[in-house]
């Protein structure tokens, strides 16, 4: 009739089937039932009977296979799994026989749950339960955990959590079950009071005195309702207490649970975060390395300049006319425009002996022009002179190796006479201490004779080992040496030579550095990816092991959504923390290699968050899978789960 009262649950024609095929077992047979707003109804049944699964549909833990399910007027079988956890968090409350607490969390976090997920900010939602555990007789047991309370103290929490977001409609599944006489009857009376204040009560028992304290019977039996007696007069409902969902607040409380699961596991975790840090580490210090080495090769090789060019025979043929390379040449190239001057040499190896040692070291034979093309001025004494060289004259300018090898000690070894091949020539000056140069060669370890007294003392002949020809206008570069090229094969009428500006060597040693900096960081970055294969396994189990924990989460209203960002917030947190532990490591050790061992250590702020960043990543990346598990588990199923 028209002012009739539509009720609050509404079913028609609900069947439930599980498995497939031959195996399929149908539990629900066509189930109707109405419900109106206000009732407190009792479903009884032996085990087996269904009642338990039928409250799993009325309450959108489960969906029927076939037949129709309306709650205050709106079809369940159009929403989606999200809608359907917000109005299990809005609209129903759950009170369940094994109490479904979370072992992890005090009694106050237990009923706080739903209005987590609800958005309610934390001063109300903790104000709030306090209050309802007052109100249950828990009053300074709220810091208590599941474990040190007694079986009717945990069911009275989970009372106050059903209640926790004004619970239109109470869910108690075998509610006493689990306790002696008093205490169930005690649960009972609270049931009776909740149903008093005109929520809707359903109550799942196979105990007929139990159900007796409702206002109607319903009988189920082998999947199918053979009594359901009289609906009680429909009682005003309660508006729900439900707070604003802010999604921004919600994630903040999901990644403060994520740490407190994280605490709750504290050698897995430090287990965990131990293949991080190794990677972060590794990383940041294979990166600082590298780009320390890199800087320093750069630098020995820029500090010869830029501004010459390297013109070499070819040693692929040097019996073959033309290969080899003349003063003549050098000479040639002098004259060129843009050229400052033309520098020959020649290495020839050599034994030198000082009234204190021998030693095997090269002879460097060019011109006086040696300091200025090669920046390179002497600490002791003096270079010889272009009138040295003409003459022929039997004078030497140590390296600072081969000073210290001759002389050991603090003798000054300018004015004084050694033997290079057994032929006398007299100390003139000692090179400034240049170091290794950018292949690890020991630049010092050499001796400088004048040209023409190498050619006539020591090798017997004037062919040259290179031409080190400097330029005046290094914009110009490309140009002058076009011009080189072009003169050389004019002499020699045959490309026997090749040629190598410095500014180019230096991009190629950039380019090479650089290729080996990162190598180097990619070999450290798989320890990186090794930790977060470890990050995926560790939340995988933890997946399995918190598949209970999971379908209580999603009891009380969390979304796959809030699931996922709760095990997607632990992976990222492991990761995270991993990472930064990792970056003071990486730190240490490349200060420690540093001081140490005496290498070049470059920490680039860029490099540093960019490592920070991937490993925290590694996180997101990999946690993904377990998290996208956790959040497609079945409510139901995962209840059930050990």
């Amino acid at each position: 009739m028209s002012g009739a009262v539509a009720p609050l649950i509404a079913c028609r024609g609900l069947t439930r089937r599980f498995g497939e095929g031959a195996r399929a077992t149908e539990v629900l047979h066509g189930i109707d039932l109405d419900i109106a707003a206000g009732e407190f109804v009792a479903i009884v049944g032996q085990s087996g009977s269904g009642k338990s699964t039928l409250m799993n549909i009325l309450g959108l833990l489960d969906r029927p296979t076939d037949g129709r399910y309306v709650f205050a007027g709106r079809e369940m079988a159009t929403l989606s799994t999200d809608a359907r956890a917000a109005l299990r968090r809005d609209a129903f409350g759950f009170v369940f026989q094994r109490y479904h607490l979370l072992p992890g969390l005090t009694a106050l976090q237990n009923v706080e749950l739903p209005a987590l997920y609800a958005g309610v900010a934390a001063a109300e939602r903790t104000e709030r339960a306090h209050a309802l555990l007052a109100r249950l007789g828990l009053t300074g047991l709220a810091q208590r955990r599941p474990a040190e309370l007694s079986g009717g103290q945990q069911q009275r929490v989970s009372i106050a959590r059903a209640l926790m977001n004004g619970g239109s409609v109470i869910l108690a599944d075998e509610p006493t079950g689990a306790l002696d006489s008093a205490t169930g009857a005690a649960v009972m009376d609270l049931l009776a009071e909740v149903a008093a204040e005109g929520r809707t009560v359903i109550l799942i028992t196979h105990d007929r005195t139990i159900a007796e304290r409702a206002d109607r019977t319903i009988r189920i039996a082998d999947g199918m309702i053979v009594a359901a007696g009289t609906a009680a007069a429909p009682r005003p409902v309660p508006p729900p207490k439900r707070g604003s969902r802010r999604p921004g607040r919600v994630a903040v409380e999901i990644a403060r649970s994520a740490r407190r699961a994280l605490a709750q596991n504290r050698v897995r975790t430090a287990l965990t975060l131990v293949g991080i840090v190794i990677g972060g580490a590794s990383v940041i210090a294979m990166l600082a390395i590298g780009e320390g080495t890199r800087h320093s090769v750069m630098a020995q090789a820029s500090a010869t300049g830029t501004d010459w060019i390297v013109v070499m025979p070819d040693g692929d043929n040097p019996g073959q006319p033309g290969g080899r390379m003349t003063l003549a040449d050098a000479e040639a190239l002098a004259a060129l425009p843009n050229v400052r001057h033309a520098n020959p040499g020649r290495w020839s190896p050599v034994t030198l002996t000082s009234p204190a040692a021998t030693v095997r070291s090269e002879a460097f034979a060019t011109s006086a022009l040696y300091p200025e093309t090669f920046r390179w001025e002497t600490e002791y004494g003096a270079f010889f002179t272009a009138a040295d060289d003409r003459a022929a004259a039997p004078v030497a300018v140590l390296g600072a190796t081969v000073a210290e090898a001759l002389y050991p000690g603090p003798a000054d070894p300018v004015g004084t006479d050694i033997l290079l091949n057994n032929i006398p020539f007299t100390v003139i000056g000692v090179l400034e201490a240049k170091g290794p140069d950018e292949r690890g060669m020991d630049r010092d370890d050499r001796v400088v004779i004048p040209f023409l007294t190498g050619a006539t003392r020591l090798s017997g002949d004037t062919d040259l080992g290179g031409i080190q020809v400097t330029v005046a206008d290094t914009s110009r570069m490309a140009e002058t040496k076009a011009l080189v090229e072009e003169t050389l094969l004019a002499r020699h009428r045959m490309r026997d030579f090749f040629i190598n500006d410095m500014a180019q060597r230096i991009a190629s040693l950039a380019a090479t550095q650089s290729s080996l900096s990162l190598l180097l960081a990619l070999i450290a970055a798989i320890s990186l990816v090794v930790g977060g294969i470890g990050v995926m396994n560790v939340m995988l189990m933890s997946v399995t092991e918190r598949t209970r924990e999971i379908g209580i989460r999603m009891a009380v209203g969390a979304s796959r959504t809030d699931i996922l960002g709760q095990f997607l917030s632990e992976a990222v947190l492991i990761s995270g923390v991993g990472g930064a532990v990792g970056l003071a490591l990486g730190l240490a050790i490349g200060i420690g290699a540093a001081l140490l061992l005496g290498v070049t250590v470059i920490f680039e702020v860029s490099a540093v968050a960019l490592a920070l960043a991937v490993a925290t990543g590694m996180g997101l990346v990999f946690g993904f899978m377990p998290a996208r598990r956790a959040a497609r588990l079945d409510p139901v199923r995962a209840l059930a789960a050990e």
